[in-house]
């Protein structure tokens, strides 16, 4: 049986490549022209040290001065001795250049285009070549923006293994695709893929989970609830979601059948504007529950704007909270020339 392991770049790419039973992760990645650092080949000299965010497998053979019994246990592994027992994410320690390889970039059409309200768009492609894009739940790519040179970054919201591929997009005026989505955007428009991109990604559940989400910054966290929806969970997930205002409220249907078919997932949304739909109100932080920070057992996934991540962790800080783990996407917004500003792109 072979297995798919993910390559995690210290540049924020994401390559992935397959192995066949008994193959170690090195001899797969050379095979698929990707030169991850390398030296002995013996489990010898550690030049090939990972760590494994994810997934089972045989370590091999190797001396201590390569990997430590500490660094074993932690995690690190030698992919010139590793061989994948499942699917695996692994760390590469050095830059998609230094390995000769680069994102990749793929052919899509438009098949979708949702005009939520003045402040959001979600839109859906098909991809030429589904099986050509791997990606992992909550990474980006950078798409074209159709009649120009630019790219604008944005993470998927939907699920590695669906058959389409969507996007939310906050409207921001003077923005290229903002303004190709609003105004131009048609069902058979031909965009351009490269990626997948970015550490911002679903490790493998191993506590309680608390999701945070600002804005459109909620669209990586559906693409991790959809994964997680095939799965059996031992713990809960809590998703607290906010906005400004009405018209930057979108998928809560979504959301509510995430709550009907993933157990143990529960969810609030909250709204600063007093005058809002709502029936919470205020920030994020106002509706952190001790129950769902688990006096720190937990791991954190939050992607919004650097003002949110910035308020997330001054609160934690100041309720004493160290989660076990604390993973972040800030939700910038672009400039194209000094007076244009771009949609939320990941950063």
């Amino acid at each position: 049986m072979t297995h798919q392991v993910a390559l995690s770049f210290e540049d924020g790419v994401t390559r992935f490549i397959t192995c066949a039973p008994h193959e170690t992760v090195a001899d797969a990645s050379y095979k698929a022209r990707i030169n991850i650092p390398l030296d002995c080949r013996d489990g010898a000299c550690g030049t090939c040290k990972s760590f494994c965010e994810s997934g089972d497998y045989d370590g091999g053979d190797y001396i201590e001065d390569a990997l430590t019994d500490s660094e074993a246990e932690q995690g690190y592994a030698l992919p010139c001795q590793m061989t994948p027992h499942s699917d695996l994410v692994l760390q590469i320690p050095s830059t998609s250049a230094a390995a000769k390889t680069q994102a990749a970039t793929h052919s899509a059409t438009m098949t979708e285009i949702r005009r939520f309200s003045e402040t959001t768009v979600g839109f859906r492609l098909e991809l030429d070549d589904r099986d050509a894009l791997a990606f992992l739940p909550g990474q980006y790519v950078n798409v074209s923006v159709p009649g120009t040179e630019a790219t604008r970054s944005y993470s998927f919201s939907s699920g590695p293994e669906d058959k389409t591929v969507s996007f939310l997009v906050r409207i921001t005026e003077g923005g290229l695709m903002s303004e190709y989505l609003r105004d131009r955007a048609e069902v058979g428009d031909k965009l351009e893929l490269t990626g997948p991109l970015g550490s911002f990604f679903l490790r493998e559940p191993k506590r309680r989970m608390l999701m945070l989400a600002g804005g459109t910054g909620l669209a990586p966290l559906l693409s991790m609830l959809e994964k997680l929806a095939g799965t059996e969970l031992e713990h809960p997930i809590h998703l607290v979601y906010g906005v400004s205002r009405d018209a930057d409220l979108v998928e809560l249907d979504k959301l509510r059948h995430y709550a009907e078919v993933i157990d143990g997932f529960t969810f609030d949304y909250c709204m600063s504007d007093e005058a809002g739909s709502a029936p919470k109100k205020g920030y994020v932080t106002d509706h952190l529950e001790q129950e769902h920070l688990n006096g720190g057992d937990v791991d954190v996934y939050l992607c919004g704007p650097p003002a949110m991540v910035e308020a997330v962790r001054a609160y934690l800080s100041a309720e004493g909270i160290a989660p076990a783990n604390f993973f972040f996407e800030k939700f910038n917004v672009a400039a194209v020339q000094e007076a244009d500003a771009e949609a939320s792109v990941p950063a």
